[in-house]
């Protein structure tokens, strides 16, 4: 069986790289899709446009959304998942460079499940993923996703 999908939304292709590897590395399976930006990831979650066949591009059970994106921001991302009845429960997890409070107070205040600040080292970046695979993929509970 195939690990459940991610949707990554995330412009920098060297975190992109940084973070496949880090999986590699700890030989987790990680299935996902990128997106380069929010209005990308809208079009993805909505299953407009490029991203209309489902079998092709199926609905995540997780979404790891960056806030500094081109086009549509990961705020505007996480408000409009957030109005959107079949996706209400999907859960957004933020993973960006900002420490800054108002950006982690409006996250939470918009609807993200959870909020991490991106490791600078790979050393830290590798034992970020494996927090992170054991608790959302092996202990956290998800909901039942529409699809």
């Amino acid at each position: 069986m195939s690990a459940p999908l991610t949707l990554l939304a995330e412009d920098d292709d060297n975190d992109v790289y940084f973070i496949q590897r880090a999986f590699e590395q700890l030989q987790i399976e990680l299935r996902f899709r990128r997106v380069v930006d929010g209005e990308d990831a809208i079009e993805y979650l909505s299953g407009e446009g490029k991203y209309a066949n489902r079998e092709e591009f199926p609905l995540p059970r997780l979404l790891l959304l960056d806030l500094k994106m081109p086009r549509k921001n990961g705020f505007e991302v996480i408000e409009w998942v957030r109005n959107q009845p079949k996706l209400r429960k999907l859960p957004v997890v933020v993973l960006t460079s900002s420490r800054a409070d108002p950006d982690i107070d409006r996250a939470y205040e918009l609807g993200a499940n959870t909020y991490f600040v991106k490791p600078v080292k790979f050393d830290n970046l590798v034992e970020f993923v494996q927090a992170f695979h054991c608790y959302w993929e092996k202990l956290a509970e998800k909901p039942d996703i529409a699809q």
